[in-house]
């Protein structure tokens, strides 16, 4: 992190904001476990909405909570009470936030852990993460997850927003990730994922005999679940909000009631690849919120992200990598009589 972003701690035990300061940090007055934090907008985030600069300034904290803040007078802005989240700044600008440990924040801890690096250098990590690993903090997984890994492994990664993660995969898909090692690079694969320049495959270990060809795009949009909000699907954007979710399939091997497809994204919805297979009635193995079921001995879903490619951001090298199927899949294959060569 550099000298302009680099966070100032004063502990403050006389400043109070009113009632719903209180309210957000806590009951009571501020006390020994507030804290001021002065930090300066860098130059990045020159001209950016002032919740989105201090969510980059302060990633141990959600940008709703920052938000929050700023709607309770706990932010100043060049000596100036800030009350418009959506308040442009300028690099340069100094930023007094009035905080309190929150769970998010304290689980921006570095713990150390085994990850399987796959490719690194001075600008990016590639890992295969294995199934039951949360990739970032959230309620019920403050610890363990690999952000904690990488805080431990890279003292770099503390200096970036989210440890330098610039995509994710749910809890129980297991694969391949890149992971940023310096702002400038995680900014600009943001970019390319976004440009959709970056190859992501998985495999999906599915119910159903397929019918018809073996190549079909799936493009239906989605959103949050209008009757479960926990759950995601497919959705009318007439009637519901939403995005453009877009997912190529390839047949691999059908054997009795199951099939193995081949996956690309061309689109990175939450949770796209489980939805869009169940909503063409091919929910995958053990995903049981999208009407999967357990079988072949699989206790999670059967979701593997088996190849990445992408042109180095720095070098502009083609770079490609492939994982191998876990154990516990490879395992689940073989029982159901189906099988797979890594190249196809």
């Amino acid at each position: 992190m550099t000298d302009s972003v680099q966070s100032k701690l004063i502990i403050s035990s006389a400043i109070t904001a009113g009632s719903l300061v209180d309210e957000i940090l806590g009951e009571g007055e501020t006390g020994a476990d507030a804290e001021l934090r002065e930090v300066s907008v860098p130059v990045e985030s020159h001209g950016t909405r002032l919740d989105r600069a201090l969510a980059g300034m302060v990633p141990e904290f959600s940008r709703s909570y920052l938000q929050q803040l700023i709607e309770a007078a706990a932010v100043q802005l060049n000596g100036v009470t800030a009350t418009k989240a959506s308040t442009r700044v300028k690099a340069g600008d100094k930023l007094v936030i009035e905080l309190k440990p929150t769970p998010q924040s304290q689980a921006f801890k570095p713990e150390a852990m085994a990850l399987e690096v796959v490719f690194e250098d001075e600008h990016l990590l590639v890992i295969n993460k294995p199934a039951g690993l949360v990739v970032h903090p959230a309620p019920g997984n403050w610890s363990g997850t690999l952000l904690n890994g990488l805080l431990a492994r890279d003292v770099q990664a503390s200096g970036l927003p989210r440890a330098g993660i610039v995509h994710r995969l749910d809890k129980d898909t297991s694969g391949l990730m890149v992971v940023a090692r310096r702002r400038q690079v995680m900014d600009q694969l943001v970019a390319m994922i976004a440009e959709r320049s970056v190859s992501r495959e998985y495999l999906a270990l599915a119910h159903g005999a397929w019918q018809g060809p073996k190549g079909r795009r799936v493009d239906a949009p989605m959103g949050r679940d209008p009757r479960n909000r926990l759950r995601m699907a497919v959705v009318d954007l007439e009637k519901n909000a939403g995005k453009t979710a877009s997912t190529d399939l390839y047949l691999l091997q059908s054997e009795g009631s199951f099939c193995l497809v081949r996956c690309r994204l061309h689109t990175g919805r939450t949770h796209q690849i489980r939805v869009h297979m169940a909503s063409i009635g091919h929910p995958l193995v053990s995903d049981e919120m999208y009407g999967g079921r357990p079988a072949a001995g699989l206790g999670r879903q059967a979701l593997h992200a088996c190849r990445l490619a992408f042109t180095h951001p720095v070098t502009g090298d083609a770079l490609e990598f492939r994982a191998p199927l876990p154990e516990d899949l490879a395992a689940a294959l073989t029982r159901l009589g189906l099988g797979y060569n890594q190249i196809q």
